[in-house]
């Protein structure tokens, strides 16, 4: 059922979202973070599934439009690291060029786009955008190693900076299920998909070693927490054991879900994501709560900050991303069931 045939409550809540992400929405159907920022197919591919589940066909088609053109020959994507943008002042994100990279992530993740395109407006519209997740998923795969774990980046795959990503793979993982479901639909098998998936599952459940290499400690981020649960790696009862077992260190009570455990910062994005992981969890009831806790971080308008310095008691950074918008209307979609595409990160 979309969700023009629900009830106008669940219109109203995703309507100033779903409207900021077609403000910021150009011409050539790409969907930056922000008026002036960076681009990558990660998060634009967020978007464009926020505005499929808002019945936004038109705009959807054209951000699944605007993926083909940016591809590269090779399949990838050269997106923009904007996670390393420098900050303007205190609370505003720079405006300036951020560093270009061909993340594996951010490309893997246009086959998650692209079925639940599918999902909502059927194969044969989500058809002619088939060779580009082909070619994507192919790319990829040219950086797994043996072990099963993913290169995070083209350009450090085989090099001394080599890593791999836990919560980038744990992505990756859900994305290659998401490609085969495609592969099924269009009857083109994919066996090298397939033992490409079963291999980095194995990797990420059982050789912790091969994650974060570098040494840079990245146990403090969120997202290397719930993402397993959330993309499939772990289900059941391991997966409800492994989000209780750290969930005092990254969830803040009344607020949401920190970004960084050693900051004093929830953030609308990883609050959306940890509800969905939750609910794939069969913890409904603490979705439900979390979902509840990030309505207070909208605007005057109706969309929704980035995140809440608590300390500081102030919207951080003063900035409005799409994703946070998306994110917001995918996890809405799970917890109410609004679109034929809301279990698309269910077992």
């Amino acid at each position: 059922m979309m969700l023009q045939q629900r009830s106008p409550v669940l219109r109203e809540r995703i309507s100033a979202p779903i409207a900021r992400i077609l403000d910021v929405q150009g011409p050539d159907g790409l969907i930056p973070w922000f008026e002036g920022g960076p681009w990558d197919s990660w998060n634009h591919s967020e978007c464009v599934m926020a505005l499929g589940v808002a019945g936004e066909l038109e705009a959807a088609r054209r951000g699944m439009e605007a993926l083909v053109a940016a591809q590269r020959p090779d399949g990838g994507f050269l997106s923009d690291y904007g996670n390393a943008l420098p900050m303007a002042d205190h609370v505003s994100i720079a405006r300036v060029p951020a560093p270009q990279v061909l993340d594996t992530n951010f490309t893997a993740y246009v086959a998650t786009a692209l079925e639940h395109y599918r999902l909502l407006f059927g194969t044969r519209e989500a058809r002619p955008f088939w060779p580009m997740v082909r070619a994507a998923i192919d790319h990829l795969l040219d950086h797994q190693h043996e072990i099963g774990d993913i290169s995070w980046c083209a350009e450090a795959h085989g090099s001394g900076l080599d890593d791999a990503l836990l919560a980038g793979n744990a992505s990756i993982y859900a994305s290659l299920g998401h490609a085969l479901e495609l592969a099924a639909a269009f009857r083109e098998p994919q066996p090298r998909w397939q033992a490409a998936r079963g291999l980095l599952g194995d990797a990420i459940r059982t050789r912790t070693d091969r994650f974060g290499r570098s040494g840079q400690d990245r146990g403090y981020h969120a997202m290397d927490w719930y993402y397993p649960v959330l993309t499939g790696v772990l289900a059941g009862e391991q997966a409800r054991d492994h989000l209780r077992g750290e969930w005092d260190h990254f969830v803040q009570t009344d607020l949401g879900c920190r970004c960084v455990a050693n900051e004093p910062w929830v953030t609308v994005a990883e609050t959306c994501e940890l509800v969905m992981a939750l609910l794939r969890a069969g913890m409904d009831r603490e979705a439900g709560k979390l979902l509840e806790l990030v309505e207070g971080r909208r605007d005057s308008a109706g969309a929704f900050w980035m995140g809440w310095q608590w300390v500081e008691r102030i919207d951080w950074p003063a900035e409005k991303p799409t994703w946070t918008q998306a994110a917001y209307v995918l996890a809405l979609d799970m917890f109410e069931g609004i679109t034929p595409a809301n279990r698309i990160f269910a077992d």
